[in-house]
């Protein structure tokens, strides 16, 4: 036995756990002396939640009790402000939360021992084949196009008689493009309609792209669609961990059977709650953050850089075998960037000085990205 073994008396893990990537959550900047640190490798809000919100939950004191299991004032919340049935949301915790209950209800083994297949693009969220692998089910990637869009003609024909699951990510995180209406009308009617179509909108406040898809229409119109959104991004609430599904009620009476109990505390579903109460205060933090990603965009294309259509808050610079030199002099620099090596580094939206020193980075890098 190798001491590992003998320390845990041979205990081993699942064997899919040996075979899953780990997942690497963005690091903190290191300290440089004589600057400011930013982090902007986790594609957080850099503003803190509102106001109203920080008042509301400053002096909350019911945590000797568990939270509503069905988070129902939040959720009630939320039907009115999607216009959709309350009956027909899911909360967890964080959209990735909420799509692993959505994996632990449709995607899997079988009792024959077949695992199901679950279809994305890759790269795209990190996640996705952690959740995927833990679920039982097999992930199957469809490489993206050369300017980080999804290649849905590609995943239609990926699709097999094991397929019971789709990811569509938009914006697609890490590269920042987004699904169009027609283009993905046209992927779902290609799609069997047992296949759970899941379009993930984790950034859907930050797009400003036109006749990009609404997933909210999109479930109301094709009954096998589930769209996941969350509040850590645009309402800075990262931390507490608030996300939900949007499903028609065929399929929420499943998904509530595995769903986590509790996974949304008392203090995350009022801070969501007020925040929605606010949501005009939201959209203004998310325009100063859209205003910032479309200078840093245009500050990189004055470079003669390429750079993907960005529409989250974050993005995406397609640098090959210097992704991980490039973060090292970004560190250098007191600033944290999410390198994913031999492919690329994303970069977040932050504060603007950290987006101007990032700027000032790339101005003096000299191995531009692919493309460029």
């Amino acid at each position: 036995m190798t001491s590992s073994e003998t320390l845990t008396g041979g205990v081993q893990p699942r064997p899919v756990v040996a075979g899953l990537p780990r997942y690497a959550a963005g690091k903190p900047p290191a300290a440089v002396d004589g600057m400011a640190s930013y982090k902007l490798s986790s594609n957080e809000n850099p503003l803190p939640p509102l106001p109203a919100v920080l008042e509301a939950i400053a002096h909350q004191t019911d945590f000797n009790r568990y939270p509503d299991p069905l988070s129902s004032r939040l959720r009630a919340e939320l039907s009115g402000f999607l216009g959709v049935p309350a009956e027909d949301i899911v909360t967890g915790a964080g959209s990735l939360g909420a799509l692993n209950q959505l994996l632990a209800t449709f995607a899997g083994r079988n009792d024959d021992g077949t695992p199901d297949e679950v279809v994305y693009a890759w790269r795209s969220f990190e996640a996705y084949p952690i959740s995927v692998g833990l679920s039982g089910a097999e992930s199957v990637r469809v490489p993206v196009t050369a300017d980080g869009r999804h290649d849905l003609r590609a995943m239609a024909a990926a699709v097999t008689a094991r397929t019971k699951m789709v990811l569509l990510c938009t914006p697609n995180n890490p590269t920042g493009p987004v699904l169009g209406t027609a283009e993905t009308e046209d992927f779902i009617r290609r799609v069997p309609p047992h296949v759970v179509v899941v379009i993930d909108e984790a950034y859907q406040e930050f797009v400003r792209a036109e006749d990009v898809v609404d997933g909210i229409a999109m479930y109301r119109k094709y009954p096998n669609v589930v769209v996941l959104r969350t509040f850590s991004k645009a309402h800075g609430l990262a931390g507490l961990r608030v996300g939900y599904s949007v499903s028609n009620a065929a399929l929420t009476q499943h998904l509530r059977v595995a769903a986590t109990p509790f996974a949304v505390s008392q203090i995350a579903e009022k801070a969501a709650i007020v925040s929605l109460q606010n949501y005009p205060q939201v959209v203004e933090r998310v325009q100063s953050l859209v205003d910032e990603r479309e200078r840093v965009t245009a500050g990189l294309r004055s470079l003669g850089w390429a750079v993907p259509d960005a529409q989250g808050n974050f993005v995406w610079l397609d640098l090959g075998d210097h992704s991980a030199g490039f973060a090292e002099l970004a560190g250098a620099q007191a600033l944290s960037v999410r390198a994913f090596p031999g492919e690329g580094v994303r970069v977040s939206i932050g504060e603007v000085d950290a987006n101007t020193r990032f700027l000032q980075l790339c101005a003096n890098y000299t191995n531009a990205p692919r493309g460029s």
